[in-house]
């Protein structure tokens, strides 16, 4: 009888104090962001943050934004149970700058992950350069509010200074408390049936200068061989000697990088060299899946950093043939798939209402990857331009989805200019830590916008760069028109190609750009793909937008100060010594067992 009373008396209450338990989790995130309550002890209810960003995805690739030839149901679910923004905008158009402004809130040329000339991106793990231990990441943040940071997938932010130990730029050193993945990026010299591609051009001369040198020797010992000249066969031997280092210089770098960057981490370890790209994706779903699992009581932070949809791609071969767009579709349905199961794990530990979710990628789809006439690369819709462009929209337009439930409302579509640097200062604001106060955080808090508590944007201009140089500048003056004035543009090949095809990515300066005196001048709001410059004769205001925008430049070099460059030559190259390895250097290899297999796709 006893038992029987205290049934009915959980049958009536459990329901009750599950529901004050979600009432008072949702009033807390409310009174969060409208700024009205703060958290007045570590104890305070604050949400899991779960943030997915894929790799050189286009904007035009999802169904949620207009493609109705690729599968992408998850995606397009979490953009129905959430917020889609639809000028969302990467802060470069390149890997490494990108996920520098995207980490830090700031400018990737703030802190030096930027390039005036040459190298735009990363070229090495046994470089030196990498994200400076002095900046700000929103991780390190949240760590240090007691969350929980995870770090699975690409990193590419650099890895060691001075010795191959001291993991100066490394996800850990940056507020992860967990990272497993890759610390480079994918390449082509990742996959053995790939042609080259890191350094290609330098490592093409190279190899042709070691050859010259070599026949230049060679023909001088036939020479002095047949008596027609007099040089000392020391002389002949120490000149043997240049092209002999030269080519073992170039072989120790070029001939193995493979081994050198294709490799996977955990932590400060490195677990498989060179890295299996067919297990790859299995390896990386795993693992968040149990990252999720391990810190299901949370609050934690993942950054799934994926590695789809970068070629070469890693699809697994339950996908291969599976799209109607050949090997990138599989890639992009696979894509999608590993984001279902991911958000599966949140739902099935009963952490969806209580996980702040966004999806995003860092810059727009690469048009000039190819293989002969089949197109790798993504699509980016209506949007001029694809990656490494820095001014046209195709290169930095990118999705944006936030959901979080209860909070967030659903089905809502914001039109307003946004960042990628914005997501720093919104996690910051959600996990109740302070922006840094020292520097300049170009990012603004997106949590007003979102809840619907304001209308517009908190960005007034929005600085478009391609390395170090201004290519256009975004003007959006409240209940007004979205003007966007380019100052300089890439000369595509061929001409009006839409593209730099021949090449890896379109240039940011050089004999190769066009600068414009006085600049093109686009409306937005009525020609998004920007087909349709503007003149004084067909806009009134053109001279008015020109100048305002001209000002805001000004204004905007004025925040700019000198900081150390990481991708100088010193920086990129490679240095023996810094090269992460499992085993003895140079006889790095190692491969990891098992790699899990989560539940196959239903196709």
């Amino acid at each position: 009888m006893g038992l029987l009373f205290f049934l009915n008396r959980t049958t009536v209450f459990l329901p009750f104090v599950l529901f004050c338990r979600d009432f008072y989790r949702v009033l807390f995130a409310v009174c969060l962001l409208l700024r009205t309550c703060e958290p007045k002890t570590g104890k305070a209810f604050r949400p899991n943050v779960l943030l997915i960003m894929a790799d050189d995805l286009g904007i035009g690739d999802l169904g949620c934004y207009g493609n109705d030839s690729l599968r992408t149901p998850n995606i397009d679910r979490l953009a129905e149970e959430g917020v889609r923004l639809t000028q969302h905008l990467a802060a470069a158009p390149l890997c490494t700058p990108s996920r520098a402004a995207f980490l830090t809130g700031r400018h990737s040329f703030r802190s030096g992950m930027e390039a005036s000339d040459g190298y735009r991106a990363l070229q090495w793990n046994g470089g030196s350069g990498g994200l400076p231990v002095n900046e700000t990441t929103f991780a390190r943040v949240l760590q240090q509010q007691g969350y929980t940071t995870g770090l699975i997938g690409k990193w590419h932010q650099g890895v060691n200074c001075v010795s191959r130990t001291d993991h100066c730029h490394h996800p850990l050193r940056h507020g992860f408390d967990y990272f497993y993945g890759m610390p480079f990026t994918l390449v082509n010299d990742c996959h053995p049936d790939r042609p080259p591609e890191v350094d290609a051009a330098v490592r093409a001369g190279l190899w042709l200068y070691t050859q010259a040198m070599a026949l230049g020797v060679l023909s001088l010992a036939a020479v002095k061989a047949s008596g027609s000249i007099s040089v000392p066969w020391k002389a002949v031997l120490g000149l043997a000697s240049l092209p002999a280092l030269c080519f073992l210089s170039w072989y120790a770098s070029f001939g193995f990088v493979r081994r050198w960057n294709c490799i996977m981490m955990r932590n400060h370890d490195v677990t498989e060299q060179p890295m299996a790209l067919e297990s790859a994706t299995r390896r990386l779903l795993k693992e968040a899946v149990a990252y999720i699992e391990r810190n299901k009581p949370g609050p934690f932070l993942l950054f799934v950093s994926l590695l789809h949809v970068h070629i070469p791609f890693v699809t697994t071969k339950e996908f291969l043939g599976k799209s109607r767009h050949g090997s990138y579709g599989n890639s992009v349905e696979e894509m999608d798939w590993m984001v279902g199961k991911i958000l599966n794990a949140i739902e099935e530990h009963g952490l969806k209402n209580s996980t702040f979710t966004y999806f995003t990628s860092d810059h727009g789809g690469h048009l000039e990857a190819r293989d002969g006439r089949v197109q790798l690369g993504g699509w980016n819709g209506i949007y001029k331009g694809g990656k490494g462009m820095g001014g046209w929209e195709g290169g930095i337009r990118v999705p944006g989805i936030f959901r979080w439930p209860g909070v967030l409302p659903a089905g809502r579509v914001i039109d307003e200019p946004t960042s990628l640097m914005d997501v720093f200062p919104t996690v910051v604001q959600l996990g109740g830590g302070q922006v840094p106060q020292d520097r300049v955080i170009d990012g603004r808090s997106l949590l007003p916008l979102l809840r619907g508590s304001v209308q517009h944007s908190a960005h007034e201009f929005l600085f478009h760069y391609c390395g170090q140089h201004l290519h256009a500048v975004r003007w959006h003056e409240r209940d007004s028109e979205i003007w966007k004035v380019h100052y300089v543009t890439p000369q595509f090949h061929p001409e009006g190609a839409g593209a730099c095809y021949g090449r890896g990515v379109c240039p940011c300066s050089g004999a190769d750009v066009t600068h414009h005196s006085p600049p093109l001048l686009f409306d937005l709001s009525r020609d998004p793909s920007e087909s349709r410059p503007l003149t004084a004769d067909s806009q009134p205001l053109h001279g008015t937008v020109i100048a305002r925008v001209g000002e805001a430049v000004e204004a905007h070099r004025q925040t700019l100060s000198p900081v150390p460059l990481q991708f100088s030559v010193g920086n990129i190259i490679w240095k023996p010594w810094l090269q992460p390895c499992c085993g003895t250097f140079p006889f790095c290899s190692c491969h990891e067992d098992g790699g899990g297999t989560p539940e196959g796709p239903d196709l």
